[in-house]
């Protein structure tokens, strides 16, 4: 049985945020502990994106391969070169939050086979 190259399907999408409707970017980034990224569709410069960047908003390398667009890691800052890709930060949605629903209760008319907090085998 043959294997699907490494790169098939593995690049960005472009796709609208589902609260605010944003045109982001999503991609499956790193090949062993990936992370889900959901970056903004604005693209930046290397030290533009670097200046957005926080602990908690991340910028990407946005480099062209022949099967699309590709989110890398952004370690650009570590060569003594600037880098000339096109880079995008992490997307922060400004949407205002999602209400939540209170827990449904169930309405059983079966008696439970054991007291409330005992478990049953």
């Amino acid at each position: 049985m043959t294997r699907p190259p490494a790169t098939a399907g593995s690049g960005a999408r472009r796709t609208s945020c589902p609260r605010c409707g944003s045109p982001v970017l999503r991609q499956l980034v790193g090949r062993r502990a990936a992370l889900d990224v959901t970056a903004d569709d604005t693209r930046y410069t290397a030290a533009a994106a670097e200046a957005l960047r926080d602990p908690n908003r991340l910028d990407w390398c946005v480099r062209r391969t022949r099967d699309g667009l590709d989110l890398r890691w952004a370690d650009c800052h570590r060569h003594a070169t600037a880098c000339q890709h096109e880079h995008v930060v992490d997307h922060q949605c400004t949407a205002p939050p999602v209400p939540t629903r209170p827990a449904v209760q169930r309405r059983s008319r079966k008696t439970p086979p054991a007291p409330a907090g005992q478990l049953t085998l």
